[in-house]
């Protein structure tokens, strides 16, 4: 189950300015409370889709709010962009959320890291970059299921729609979306073909596209790098062109404490700013004309709704939560893939192990390269 994180209080009303992007900081006071046709919660991997799609009308006002910061105009930005500060990033908090799972009782207990991007971009922003579709029986059985039109027959146009393939376009690649996908090879990392070979000797067949036809079986990784850099969401998606658009407002830094009903009906959102002094921030109101869309991600957007009093009724009384509707799935059924590392001594010096905290001089060159070139690991 997903527990409430915090219950805040009733908040003032105060105003936006419209710029490419802010903070809730910069907000003033010019009037009760700014309006939006659509107010986007969440600047993550949908929250950036969405931003761009929704602002290409320009007779729709929009307004994005993410919690973290921006994932471009600070000295250090461009750790987001490098492939080989992946641990990096993982491990720096102004980017993370930190959650950590319950404590499993299948693993002696252990709590588990469980990553989820707290910058615009979202976890496109500090992920492996791994581009890896859903195996198309998976969409046919949501079909199956009741889920008319997300078959995978249904997905796969915008599946292509999204992606620019190195490899260019085919029956199964884009090669005119915003996505910049290239294909991993051998050149990347001696092991990766003694890794195919082992796995092919195992019994596991080659596929030459692990998103193309033939999804089972063993082959080389699709990766949202471009030009040596990540391809975020962010990146793809809110271009300099896009976060120019006079009706987008892209506010960072920006704490969602909950949903503003009249009614059973959305009307809002309630913000401040989201500081790391400990000093009283002043909660205000973003209003919606038409639509507040939740796009926080999986514990996210199922948490705004507990604290906005959407839930099951019990739980949201038992921490003193007024109950607007009682929705008891809320928070529940949630299910993820683990990540298991396996490690292995190897007699020859090919491995990224040079590339790691123990070798800080073999990192410094690391980035030396890449800042010149944007090449490396």
């Amino acid at each position: 189950m997903l527990h409430l994180l915090r219950h805040p209080s009733a908040a003032p009303l105060k105003t936006f300015q419209h710029s490419s992007c802010r903070s809730a900081s910069a907000l003033t006071s010019s009037s009760k409370h700014p309006e939006f046709d659509y107010v986007i919660v969440g600047g993550g991997s949908a929250g950036c889709v969405l931003a761009n799609r929704l602002s290409a009308d320009p007779s729709n006002a929009v307004a994005l709010v993410e919690t973290g910061p921006s994932d471009r105009g600070q000295w250090d930005s461009m750790r987001l962009a490098m492939p080989a500060l992946l641990p990096a990033n993982l491990a720096d908090a102004r980017y993370n959320w930190d959650y950590y799972t319950e404590p499993q009782r299948h693993l002696n207990g252990r709590r588990l890291s469980w990553p989820r991007g707290r910058v615009l971009g979202g976890s496109s922003s500090i992920n492996a970059m791994i581009y890896n579709r859903g195996h198309a029986l998976d969409y046919e059985d949501w079909q199956t299921a009741g889920a008319t039109g997300w078959g995978y027959a249904d997905c796969l146009p915008y599946f292509q729609k999204a992606q620019t393939h190195a490899l260019g376009a085919d029956d199964y690649r884009g090669g005119n979306g915003p996505l910049q996908v290239t294909r991993q090879t051998q050149r990347d990392q001696p092991l990766y073909q003694a890794f195919i070979d082992a796995a092919m000797q195992a019994g596991y067949p080659f596929t030459d596209d692990v998103n193309g036809y033939q999804q089972e079986g063993v082959g080389w990784l699709d990766l949202t790098i471009h030009k040596g850099k990540r391809c975020s969401a962010s990146t793809a998606y809110l271009t300099p062109d896009v976060l120019a658009r006079e009706n987008l407002t892209v506010l960072t830094n920006t704490f969602v404490n909950k949903v503003l009903f009249e009614g059973k009906k959305a009307v809002g959102i309630e913000v401040e700013p989201n500081q790391t002094k400990k000093q009283q921030a002043p909660k205000q109101e973003i209003r919606a004309a038409k639509e507040v869309i939740l796009s926080s991600g999986a514990v996210n957007s199922p948490q705004l709704l507990l604290l906005s009093g959407v839930g099951d009724t019990q739980h949201l009384k038992d921490v003193g939560v007024p109950v607007l509707h009682h929705l008891p799935a809320v928070g529940q059924n949630l299910e993820d893939h683990l990540g298991v590392y396996l490690h292995f001594a190897c007699k020859k010096p090919i491995t990224l192990y040079h590339a790691t905290p123990h070798f800080p001089h073999r990192m410094a060159w690391i980035g030396l390269e890449w800042l010149a070139s944007k090449t490396g690991p």
